[in-house]
């Protein structure tokens, strides 16, 4: 059984062997590859292969922190975006109640004023109409005395009777 399974071996791996340089031969035909091959760097790292693969690791772990570094800034600033909002809810919603207190407080004074103005409206109009509308009985008679015509007493003096 292992003979029969040994031809079949080798076949599936000419097969994955002629499948990877054909993905090989695809990516060194790349316009973006062969452009950096001709770049400065890309010579550097064509006669220096240790330092291509040192440079190849490298990335390929770095790219797990990055990413988990990248997903922790954007949480971050998604929770400040939120946390800006609550705050700003929680400050809109104290300065609310705060303006009600203070319109209600500034209804009561006024209602106070007000009731204060009509009271002392009302009693200067009751002591002004009582002081010109309704005199007393001696400022009739000193009043109306004088409205009256002149008459000699007998003894000659002029006087009002």
């Amino acid at each position: 059984m292992a003979k029969e399974d040994t031809p079949s071996i080798s076949k599936d791996l000419q097969e994955l062997q002629r499948k990877l340089s054909l993905l090989i031969e695809s990516v060194q035909n790349n316009s973006k590859v062969v452009a950096f091959m001709k770049s400065p760097v890309g010579q550097y790292l064509d006669c220096h292969p240790f330092a291509a693969l040192t440079l190849l690791v490298f990335v390929v772990m770095s790219a797990v922190p990055i990413g988990f570094f990248l997903f922790l800034v954007v949480l971050t600033s998604l929770a400040a975006f939120v946390g800006v909002m609550l705050l700003e809810g929680l400050v809109l919603s104290v300065g609310g109640v705060a303006l009600l207190c203070v319109l209600c407080v500034l209804g009561f004074v006024s209602l106070s004023v007000s009731g204060m103005i009509i009271v002392s409206y009302v009693a200067m109009s009751s002591l002004i109409n009582y002081w010109f509308s309704s005199r007393s009985p001696r400022a009739d008679h000193f009043l109306s005395s004088r409205n009256r015509p002149l008459t000699q007493n007998p003894s000659g003096d002029a006087s009002r009777p």
